[in-house]
């Protein structure tokens, strides 16, 4: 049974083609390494390989799965206004 509390993280990864996709892991080294791989999501097989550019921890479960819905149905604007926010507040360049 997977744990219900602990570290958990929700990603955004940039493809190879552009498009972003968004999950949610416990481990994010590993799950990005996974994707790279070929291992991961099917929708990532093809537009390898993956740049990890959003991630926010979460102590509980049911947060991270809320927050990575939410996440999923944004816009692709919305999304890259998210992943400016984060890039500025975590001095990185954004997409």
């Amino acid at each position: 049974m997977k744990s219900r509390e602990g570290d958990f993280f929700v990603y955004i990864v940039q493809c190879r083609d552009g498009t972003f996709y968004t999950g949610y892991t416990q481990n994010l080294e590993e799950r990005i390494l996974l994707h790279n791989s070929g291992k991961g999501a099917k929708y990532l097989r093809g537009r390898l390989p993956v740049k990890l550019i959003y991630t926010k921890e979460y102590r509980y479960y049911k947060n991270a799965l809320s927050a990575e819905r939410r996440i999923k149905k944004l816009t692709r604007e919305q999304k890259l206004n998210l992943i400016r926010v984060y890039a500025e507040n975590n001095h990185e360049i954004a997409v």
